[in-house]
């Protein structure tokens, strides 16, 4: 397999990016071509699940993910337009999950008056994310091994329809939080979340006024950030209302339009009833379903104005000093503005499981 990289430098600043990939693939090399080109190959048999990076500086820890390791083109690479550094680093996609790639995106939009959701630019490191919404299925098998592994819940949840692929709705954050760890010990993976600041004491019971820590260096499963969650939701567009473009149709997500309230909203006018099953709709362009309406979905941070970020490099929100936790992505009860890519919602508190409120779940690299 052979991918081109047109236009770049390809002196000591790419041999010094291959060379810090020879850890991970052997037999990596470079055939110069013509013009300012070259072609950057590694065996047939090696291993397909790796992804390009490059940066300007090595004593940077912000490398940018160019795409996925195949077809490279110099308008992907970014910031190496005269030079740059290059590696491959593995990932291991686990299955029904989708790769979120690290690198800067402009968080928020003024498009229609947000006050909260002013653009900032965040760094955010790889991640996987399930492609789907937690489902009533996954969350009752977890919830039943939960249960019998000394775990305590204040909601059983309820399903979002009459089918277990029918997003679990009716489930508060602390939950959802206890819920990640239960799946996570499940499948034998370290969970991310403690009762104590020395991450010892996994939380597996309490919910109102328990303080819980998250460790983000483990390969738990847990919920994303608000800066995790928009970056996966945009799905690589820029400056966009919504995940495929600034217009929304009943055809491509489950909300309540209304032609009326709104003029990116084409409709027809609807009031549904219920969420859809997940999947229902198109993936965005990273492979995500339900990234707009369906259901809300709960996320890390404590909601802070306009976003109480203290660091614009893999931020997880305000302070405990806030007193709700971020939802995002709308529902199917809600107008289109709610399903907006930069939408936030305030005004929740973390123990309160509401129908139209699910989750889905991330893990680091």
């Amino acid at each position: 397999m052979k991918t081109k990289l047109q236009s770049l430098c390809i002196g000591l600043a790419l041999i010094a990016g291959v060379h810090q990939t020879t850890a991970q693939i052997t037999n990596l090399g470079i055939a110069p071509v013509a013009g300012r080109q070259s072609v950057l190959y590694w065996p047939a048999s090696s291993p397909t699940n790796y992804v390009l990076e490059t940066v300007t500086n090595l004593s940077s820890t912000n490398w940018l993910t160019a795409r996925t390791a195949f077809a490279v083109n110099a308008a992907e690479v970014t910031n190496a337009a005269s030079s740059g550094f290059f590696r491959l680093m593995p990932t291991t996609t686990p299955a029904g999950m989708a790769l979120i790639p690290a690198g800067w995106f402009t968080m928020g939009d003024t498009l229609d008056g947000e006050g909260d959701a002013i653009p900032t630019n965040i760094y955010v490191s790889a991640f996987v994310m399930a492609v789907n919404l937690v489902n009533y299925g996954l969350w009752t098998n977890v919830y039943a091994y939960a249960t019998s592994h000394g775990y305590n819940f204040v909601d059983a949840g309820a399903n979002g329809g009459t089918g277990t692929n029918y997003p679990v709705e009716t489930v508060d954050w602390f939950d959802c939080v206890k819920w990640s760890n239960a799946r996570s010990q499940q499948a034998g993976l370290t969970p991310c979340y403690y009762t104590d600041a020395g991450f010892t004491q996994a939380f597996t019971n309490g919910d109102s006024g328990t303080t819980v820590y998250q460790n983000l260096t483990v390969n738990g499963y847990r919920l994303p950030t608000e800066a995790e969650w928009e970056k996966a939701a945009r799905g690589g567009g820029i400056g966009l209302r919504f995940p495929w473009g600034n217009l929304i149709h009943t055809n491509q997500a489950q909300y309540a339009a209304c032609t009326s309230c709104y003029s990116y909203d084409l409709g027809p006018n609807s009031s549904p009833s219920g969420p859809s099953p997940v999947g229902s709709f198109d993936v965005n362009g990273y492979g995500l379903y339900d990234m707009a309406g369906n259901v809300f979905e709960w996320c890390w941070d404590w909601y802070g104005m306009p976003y109480g970020q203290p660091t614009t490099t893999n931020p997880t929100g305000a302070g405990p000093g806030s007193n709700f936790r971020v939802l995002r992505g709308g529902d199917w009860f809600n107008n289109a503005i709610g399903t907006r890519c930069a939408t936030r919602v305030s005004g929740v508190n973390p123990d309160v499981a509401y129908y139209g409120i699910g989750f889905r779940c991330v893990r680091g690299l």
